[in-house]
């Protein structure tokens, strides 16, 4: 391997190529031989990309860590009141989980980016009467409106996160499309740390247990509690301080679950026009429809905001684009099964919840596709599609709002 560097030094693309073929021997090979060469210019070129500092892992800055902990502490903090007495602890996460989470997370985005006093005003205010709203609701639990309310109001939090995200550029829409890399870098991040928390429990639960004592409760309460908070957000500021933490592998997911997905989706409808089971009458059917169309519309989208590169790619392109008319097929099927039950059966808030969530999903899918069939006829460029997502963002911003807040009352808490 030494030899063939010195051969190459002066080839950048040889080089590169022999730097592919096997990185660790490559990096070993040239820490022999640069002292002896640490003058000529392309080894100290290749001796930063191979030995600079700032590959390892960066923390950040003192204030920035006294302000992490310091959130971290109030939202672990807020998590403990389900401990309280007089606290159904159920009831409690499942009005405030996203209240634990993202008002922090979103807290940290504005003070990184120095956000003016009026937008963190509009913000907090925001989510208190959020939170306000979603604890004064009774606690019916046969009401289908305040289910849905508990369903969509977390997701309209995210989009409250989405704007504190883009900070002093709302309607940037490449930095939209950056705050999706953000959500799937961050399920990939908090997958890992979780991870390794679970391994962390299970030896400490083995170790406790061989002494003869069992804190598996008393952990779970008053310990791993912290973790419903402390995670996400210790996640999100290690992937802003480190923004290739994650950059190599989140595109490697999109690109192997995407023609997974692709196919996957292309037999099942086969199969389905095979059976002939459709969702017409079977309630259960048509809740896995419409859990199948959301998660494949956000591949499509985190798809497109893993892109690596700007530049035209017609596999990728060609392949996004079947996958989102394979959605528009699921998404007719179940716009046409819940049409049929709302005239069958007649109206209830979650019937028209589905409906209106379906109609807006079926409207975005049809742009996209239309966008990138617009792109593989040469009519406009790749960034277009990034475009056609990012626009149409605040619409569900809104749905969600609507759900949330006005569902529980348009139908009298039924």
């Amino acid at each position: 391997m030494k030899n063939e560097i010195l051969q190459n030094i002066d080839k950048p693309r040889a080089l590169e190529q022999l730097y592919r073929r096997d990185k660790l021997a490559f990096k070993k090979a040239f820490n022999i031989l640069y002292p002896e060469h640490q003058s000529h210019p392309n080894f100290q070129f290749w001796d930063l990309r191979l030995n600079f500092s700032g590959d390892g892992l960066n923390l950040g800055d003192k204030k920035d860590l006294w302000f992490l902990l310091i959130i971290t502490l109030i939202a672990g903090l807020i998590a403990n009141i389900s401990n309280l007495r007089n606290i159904h602890a159920a009831l409690f996460f499942t009005r405030n989980t996203a209240f634990i989470i993202i008002p922090f997370i979103s807290a940290y985005f504005l003070k990184k980016q120095r956000i003016n006093r009026s937008k963190w005003i509009a913000v907090v205010t925001t989510f208190l009467v959020a939170a306000i709203y979603i604890n004064l609701i009774p606690d019916l639990p046969q009401s289908s409106s305040i289910k849905l309310a508990y369903i969509h109001l977390p997701i309209f939090l995210w989009t409250v996160l989405g704007y504190s995200y883009l900070g002093k550029s709302p309607l940037d829409y490449e930095k939209r499309i950056n705050f999706l890399k953000y959500n799937g870098d961050l399920i990939i991040m908090v997958a890992i740390i979780v991870l390794s928390c679970f391994l962390f429990t299970a030896i400490t639960f083995g170790l406790f247990q061989l002494i003869g004592y069992k804190i598996e409760e008393f952990y779970m309460k008053h310990i791993a509690i912290w973790a419903i908070a402390g995670i996400p957000i210790f996640a999100t500021y290690l992937i802003n301080n480190n923004p290739n933490i994650i950059n190599k592998v989140s595109p490697i997911i999109a690109k192997i679950f995407t023609p997974l997905v692709f196919i996957n989706l292309a037999v099942y409808l086969i199969t389905l026009i095979y059976a002939g089971k459709y969702p017409y009458n079977d309630r259960t059917l048509l809740l896995i429809y419409n859990a199948l169309l959301v998660g494949v519309l956000a591949l499509i989208f985190f798809s497109v905001a893993e892109s690596e590169t700007r530049t035209k790619n017609n596999y990728k392109t060609v392949l996004l684009l079947g996958l989102s008319v394979l959605t528009i097929i699921v998404n007719a099927i179940a716009l046409s099964a819940i049409s049929f039950r709302i005239v069958e059966l007649g109206i209830t808030p979650n019937r028209i919840a589905v409906l209106g969530g379906n109609i807006f999903i079926f409207i975005h899918l049809i742009i996209v596709a239309y966008t990138l069939l617009n792109v593989l006829r040469n009519k406009c460029e790749s960034s277009a599609i990034e475009n056609s997502i990012a626009k149409y963002l605040p619409v569900y911003a809104v749905w969600t709002g609507v759900v949330a807040f006005l569902f529980p009352l348009l139908f009298s808490l039924k």
